[in-house]
C-alpha cells in the first residue's frame, strides 16, 4: 500500500468518533489520556520455589496509556466505580495486504480521582510470530495505537481529552477500510504473566463474573 493512501485510510474518518460521543451525565467529570506507548519487553521469570525450568523467554509487544480521572467540587468520592478503555490497534495483516484492527475493551473499577493511572494490552509471542512469521518483537509490526476512555460508562462528548492515539487523527479506527481480525487477540494485564507485576501503576482490572 503507498504512503499517500496510507495516510488517507487513517485520516478520513479522524473527526467522525468525535460525533458519536453518548449524552453527557453531569457526574461524569473529565478524564485526560496521555499518548500511548508502544514497547517490547521479555516474558518474566516467575518460577518461585516450583522447581528450575530451562527455557528462554520470549518478547511480547505491550502498548501503554496514561490517564487521569477529574470529577466536579460536587462529586465527594475519592474513586469513580467504573472507568472502560477502549483500545484499537492496527497490525500489519498476516493474511494479505495492508492492515487490519486488533480491538479490545477493558474495564476497571474504584478507579482513582485526580491520580495518574495506566491501561495496558499486550501481543503475546505467538500473536508476534503470526503476525511477523518471527519470534522477535518488533514495533514496526505495529502502525497505530488509538483509544477512548469512558467514565463510568459515559463517553464524554465535550472532553476531547478522553481520545489517545500514538499517530494519525483521533478516529483513525473507524475507517471502513480497516478490516477486524478476530484470531489474534489483545490480551489485558491480568490474562499475561505480568499480572502481579507493577500492580499500585495500573488501574483494577474488573474481575470476570464466574
Amino acid at each position: 500500500m503507498k504512503k499517500s493512501k496510507l495516510k488517507m485510510l487513517f485520516s478520513t474518518a479522524a473527526l467522525l468518533a468525535l460525533s458519536m460521543a453518548a449524552p453527557v451525565n453531569a457526574q461524569a467529570g473529565r478524564v485526560e489520556a496521555s499518548d500511548p506507548q508502544f514497547n517490547n519487553i521479555v516474558s518474566p521469570e516467575l518460577g518461585g520455589n516450583t522447581g528450575f525450568k530451562k527455557w528462554k523467554p520470549k518478547d511480547w509487544l505491550e502498548a501503554e496509556v496514561k490517564f487521569r480521572v477529574e470529577m466536579p467540587k460536587t462529586y465527594k468520592q475519592k474513586y469513580v466505580d467504573s472507568v472502560t478503555v477502549k483500545w484499537y490497534v492496527a497490525i500489519e495483516n498476516p493474511t494479505g495486504a495492508g492492515y487490519a484492527m486488533l480491538e479490545k475493551e477493558v474495564e476497571y473499577v474504584n478507579v482513582p480521582v485526580g491520580e495518574d493511572v495506566h491501561s495496558s494490552v499486550y501481543l503475546s509471542p505467538s500473536a508476534i510470530m503470526r503476525i511477523s512469521g518471527s519470534e522477535r518483537a518488533s514495533k514496526r509490526v505495529v502502525s497505530h495505537v488509538g483509544g477512548e476512555i469512558l467514565v463510568n460508562g459515559t463517553s464524554l462528548k465535550i472532553n476531547k481529552g478522553r481520545y489517545f492515539t500514538s499517530k494519525g487523527k483521533i478516529g483513525w479506527w473507524v475507517s471502513s477500510k480497516l478490516s477486524r481480525n478476530d484470531s489474534i487477540p489483545l490480551l489485558n494485564k491480568n490474562e499475561t504473566p505480568f499480572k502481579f507485576l507493577w500492580w499500585d501503576r495500573y488501574a483494577e482490572i474488573k474481575p470476570e463474573r464466574r
